[in-house]
């Protein structure tokens, strides 16, 4: 099993095989985490994104999936996008929230990732409420790497004492 770290900070600082963006269905960039990533790594992960969208996400990429492409200038060698659902008091999307975070691992396990470094998935702007995230994150983190040895460590990059507290906790 990987060793699961919690880190205060920039995901866009980390050095891992495989960062995750919290990716918005467009691909093509956003706010949060997804402007920064493609802010920092620069125009060959837009590049990417195009052609992903242009030959299999026209609709964009559905809710809980995930797809690579190049970091282009981030500290990593691949950046794995995935689409988190945005929180809904009258609809539980808590297993599209878990799907992110399995998707992701099993896409950094096709690309033979040893790290992988996420970020709080959803609890940004798409409002899904921190602690539960975090419950999600790290308990479908620990089922998926149970038994496995394809990973090295998957680190927690969280934004801000009020995520770091939550994923702290639920650790």
């Amino acid at each position: 099993m990987a060793t699961i770290h919690l880190v205060p900070g920039d995901i866009t600082e980390q050095s891992a095989d495989a960062i995750v963006n919290a990716a918005n269905s467009s691909l093509l960039g956003g706010g949060g985490v997804d402007g920064a990533i493609h802010r920092k790594g620069g125009p060959e992960i837009l590049a990417e994104c195009r052609a992903l969208r242009a030959s299999r996400y026209g609709e964009g990429l559905p809710t809980g999936r995930a797809v690579a492409t190049t970091a282009g200038r981030l500290p990593a060698r691949w950046v794995i996008h995935t689409v988190g659902p945005v929180w809904s008091p009258a609809e539980d999307r808590s297993g599209q929230l878990a799907s992110c975070y399995r998707e992701s691992l099993r896409v950094a396990r096709e690309l033979g990732a040893r790290t992988v470094a996420f970020p709080a998935i959803s609890t940004g702007v798409y409002g899904w409420p921190v602690d539960d995230g975090a419950r999600i994150a790290l308990a479908t983190v620990r089922e998926e790497t149970e038994g496995d040895d394809a990973f090295e460590e998957i680190r927690f990059v969280l934004f801000g004492p009020q995520a770091y507290d939550a994923f702290t906790a639920a650790l």
